[in-house]
């Protein structure tokens, strides 16, 4: 089945602490159906210092199940991800606007 959230979507969080945050995706597990989304479910790691890297706290974050994101469409408010053929070609489209993404 085709991907309807990929690396590089506008998204905004629909459920958790998070709620209403918007961020960019910048990594996708289908096989989790998860993905990471900078800004959003941060969590703290602790680090430890080497030779060359200083330790401590560092946020970082951490996957967040894909029912919980929302594609921005160009309005800037939540849709859903279509699928319609234009062409000989499958595109994925916004459902509030019915722009192609």
């Amino acid at each position: 089945m085709a991907a309807k959230l990929k690396k590089g979507d506008k998204v905004v969080v629909l459920a958790g602490k998070d709620k209403g945050k918007q961020g960019e995706i910048t990594a996708v597990f289908p096989k989790d159906n998860k993905a990471v989304v900078d800004g959003v479910n941060i969590a703290i790691r602790h680090q430890r210092q080497t030779q060359t890297t200083q330790g401590g706290r560092t946020p970082k974050a951490m996957p967040i199940d894909l029912s919980n994101l929302a594609l921005l469409d160009k309005n800037g408010k939540a849709t859903r991800v279509g699928f319609r053929m234009e062409g000989d070609q499958k595109v994925r489209f916004a459902k509030t606007t019915g722009d192609v993404i």
